[in-house]
């Protein structure tokens, strides 16, 4: 993990865009994007509300999932998380960082891969590990360079997942308390919300 989030970045193109979602709810953000983010990925911040970078606004690290947040699919809870934390963002005022590490950063066939391994009994993790790749292999440094790039030092993180506030702290973005989502939970999704409690230690209050 590079422990010099701001070297080299900086805010490349900004543009007002609508969004709307499934459910019609819809905003407007202005997407940020960045030159010299250090893994050389296309990654998007989207501001919402009433942005005061001096603040200490509402922040969400959302790593890309195709099959949640574009085609709608039920085995993970990303597309409602996604959809949650647009409305709490811009209501709160803040950044929703969308991040390109899909399946947690092993990459959209791989995932795939471990769906067909999830179908046999595996959980999301054990998937991940039996095709050789990380259980988790998400590194947050460019994040930290895109909020180091906004002016940002200090969020509020909107996240039920640890190990984040963990790595912004390690790269310098002071996290002043950890915000959780809802629990999106589903007859089709509650195996792979109980791994990340047990394995990973989400915080997901589940029943049953």
């Amino acid at each position: 993990m590079n422990s010099t989030p701001g070297v080299g970045a900086t805010v490349r193109t900004r543009v007002r865009i609508p969004l709307t979602f499934g459910d019609g709810y819809s905003t407007a953000a202005e997407a940020v994007t960045f030159d010299g983010l250090g893994d050389g990925r296309e990654h998007l911040a989207l501001i919402l509300g009433e942005f005061r970078p001096q603040g200490t606004p509402l922040v969400r690290l959302h790593s890309e999932c195709l099959t949640g947040d574009v085609f709608g699919s039920a085995r993970c809870d990303c597309g409602p998380q996604l959809r949650e934390s647009a409305q709490r963002i811009a209501e709160a005022g803040g950044v929703l960082l969308y991040l390109r590490q899909e399946g947690r950063d092993i990459g959209l066939y791989n995932k795939l891969d471990a769906y067909a391994l999830q179908d046999g009994g595996l959980d999301t993790y054990q998937a991940n590990a039996a095709l050789g790749l990380p259980e988790d292999g998400r590194d947050y440094t460019a994040a930290a360079q895109m909020l180091s790039a906004l002016g940002i030092a200090a969020v509020d993180l909107l996240t039920n997942n640890p190990d984040k506030p963990r790595q912004l702290r390690e790269l310098g973005i002071a996290v002043r308390t950890t915000v959780p989502t809802g629990v999106h939970a589903t007859a089709t999704n509650m195996r792979y919300l109980r791994a990340k409690v047990e394995r990973t230690g989400h915080t997901i209050r589940l029943i049953g």
